[in-house]
């Protein structure tokens, strides 16, 4: 359930370029009509007309900033839909961006747990030891779950479904310049971090633009943010929503 769509169609691409002299025409075509395949997926995905081909407007969308999850097709869940069985849900911060200040990202990551929580009966606990549900930390390179980051710019942060061991856990890229507020020099840690826990949640990427859960990062404005509805629909159809019995007006 892991790697990235583009992962794969430049590993078609490169069979093509490399490997294909040694191959028998069969191979060949089977090597090409994989890889048209896949970027007829991808085009569809994103809206673009479907040619199978590279042009210049599926090459723009492969170069944006992105979630290194799997795309699917509108809200979606991960395979045989995995969720949390249960409404306390812990986390942990392992280690701190030295872009922001320690106290802007421990805000940053409740703000975006709480987007999750304002529409469904899931409560997030942190702990400060020990293991977490999900366990949150930045990285550079090869960091251990064998889908090593890329650097500056391509995927930005990859997060794993609900599950034990490694499941849940998000992962951040270090390369990255990271944000409190959405500038153009750096990447906006709630807006990615709601994003990847989304994916913690069980939620996969969802081809509505606009959605927290599209797998493009998109700059926005943060102040006063809101789960968009089809996010909140995706989250509900895993968790239900938030029961407002217990709700206090203090109006």
């Amino acid at each position: 359930m892991r790697g990235s769509f583009w992962r794969s169609l430049i590993t078609c691409y490169e069979a093509l370029h490399i490997v294909v002299p040694q191959k028998e025409p069969a191979l060949f075509t089977k090597d090409f009509n994989r890889m048209a395949d896949k970027i007829r997926e991808m085009q569809s995905f994103f809206g673009l007309e479907v040619t199978g081909e590279l042009n210049r407007k599926t090459v723009d969308i492969m170069k944006q900033p992105r979630c290194g999850i799997p795309d699917v097709r509108s809200y979606s869940t991960f395979p045989h839909s995995p969720r949390w069985k249960k409404e306390d849900v812990t986390y942990r911060i392992l280690n701190y961006t030295p872009d922001m200040l320690q106290e802007d990202v421990e805000e940053a990551i409740a703000k975006a747990f709480q987007l999750w929580s304002s529409v469904t009966p899931l409560r997030f606990i942190r702990l400060y030891s020990g293991q977490a549900d999900i366990m949150i930390s930045f990285a550079s390179g090869f960091h251990g779950d064998f889908y090593s980051f890329d650097g500056p710019g391509g995927t930005l942060a990859h997060a794993y479904p609900p599950g034990s061991g490694i499941g849940g856990d998000a992962h951040f890229d270090e390369d990255e310049n990271w944000t409190k507020f959405t500038t153009y020099s750096g990447y906006n840690l709630f807006l990615v971090a709601a994003h990847e826990l989304g994916h913690s949640l069980g939620l996969g990427h969802s081809n509505v633009f606009g959605a927290l859960m599209y797998p493009i990062y998109m700059a926005r404005d943060t102040r006063n943010y809101r789960l968009p509805q089809d996010d909140i629909d995706g989250i509900q159809a895993l968790y239900g929503k938030q029961d407002t019995q217990f709700l206090v007006d203090d109006g």
